[in-house]
């Protein structure tokens, strides 16, 4: 698929870049530095259809500037055991609390070999892997579920009841990248749908349906539909069970709740870390991830296949070409972080390498 018009910019400047125009919104430095690390560990990882990074700037400096986000908000922990923990994250930045509520569940699997947090009261909470790759990091399997507006209709109905619901599942190897499992529990996100509407062209008739409940091809149809899950019914089985290991048992809100109110977003995040060390030397369990992805990618190939791929390792083929080459942003979006940054008086600027000619994203 052709893509449109993009410009490639360099991740140091970028970097810099977010972080400064997130301090000029009025975000605290500790604020600043997750949540800008976040939007740029997605604008790296992520084909730019799926809606994740730097481009949510101004929408979310909008956001805190009508109150509907507290950029300040505490981390307040409810309840703890050793092993677990309840948060309100007080409609807070959502990529902060869950973030911190990962470093939480860390701490707790180093005691008890598991730790989990589940946090009621937040926001929409960034990509999955954000906060599931800060398990590797320490030699954890790092587990992020959250819950999200209510996007997917159920099997066998045309009105969405439960979100997009994203997991992310990260795990240490010894490939020089953790296997990561991202994956919204939708066949595809309104993202995507609008690339495609953009791109004029059609999307697979097994992601939305329209409003009538019919199967489309029209993203512009499916834009005002309802989404359907993964592996159809499957697909809303698994959201469902999401909502209730997020919401349902943390007190906060699922189903239609999650967005409803825009002063109050309700969204629920369940963050878990399983210490490898508890079962075995982390060198150990490292060769035996290898010796698994060694027999997924040898594997006989299906015809139009080049090669066999784990989890994760198609974005860290990303981030290594993005970091080297430059991070493509769409034009229209580069000129509207270059305007906030005349509007904030930001000094840090984005160095432009050139045109992005690559046709895979």
């Amino acid at each position: 698929m052709t893509h449109a018009p993009m410009t490639a910019v360099t991740r140091e400047s970028l970097d810099t870049f977010v972080i400064e125009v997130l301090l000029a919104m009025g975000l605290p430095e500790e604020e600043a530095n997750i949540f800008g690390g976040a939007l740029v560990f997605s604008e790296l990882r992520f084909h730019p259809g799926h809606g994740q990074g730097v481009k949510k700037l101004r929408k979310y400096g909008d956001r805190f500037s009508k109150g509907l986000i507290d950029p300040t908000a505490p981390f307040e922990v409810l309840k703890e055991s050793p092993a677990l923990a309840l948060v309100d994250a007080h409609n807070g930045i959502g990529t902060v609390a869950a973030t911190r509520a990962m470093r939480l569940a860390i701490e707790k699997a180093k005691v008890c070999g598991i730790g989990q947090v589940v946090v009621r009261n937040s926001t929409h909470f960034g990509s999955s892997a954000a906060h599931a790759c800060l398990g590797p990091d320490a030699g954890c399997l790092g587990i992020a579920l959250t819950n999200a507006g209510p996007e997917m209709a159920p099997w066998g109905g045309r009105e969405g009841v439960v979100g997009t619901n994203p997991w992310g599942i990260a795990v240490p190897t010894g490939l020089g990248f953790p296997a990561v499992l991202d994956i919204a529990l939708t066949t595809a996100g309104k993202g995507m749908m609008t690339w495609h509407a953009a791109e004029g062209q059609p999307i697979p008739r097994d992601w939305a349906l329209t409003p009538e409940g019919d199967e489309t091809n029209d993203p512009h149809a499916a834009m005002a539909g309802a989404l359907l899950g993964i592996g159809q019914y499957k697909g809303y089985g698994l959201a469902f069970m999401t909502d209730v290991l997020t919401g349902v048992i943390g007190g906060g809100g699922y189903g239609l709740t999650p967005y409803a109110d825009p002063t109050r977003w309700d969204v629920s995040h369940t963050l878990m870390a399983i210490d490898i060390e508890w079962f075995m030397p982390l060198d150990e369990f490292c060769r035996r991830m290898d010796d698994f992805a060694e027999m997924c990618k040898t594997r006989a190939l299906r015809p139009g296949f080049d090669e066999i791929l784990i989890p994760g390792e198609q974005e860290a083929r990303r981030v290594e070409r993005k970091t080297a080459v430059g991070i493509p942003l769409e034009n229209p979006a580069l000129d509207d972080l270059q305007a906030l940054r005349q509007e904030l008086g930001v000094e840090a600027q984005l160095e432009v390498v050139g045109p992005w000619e690559d046709t895979t994203l």
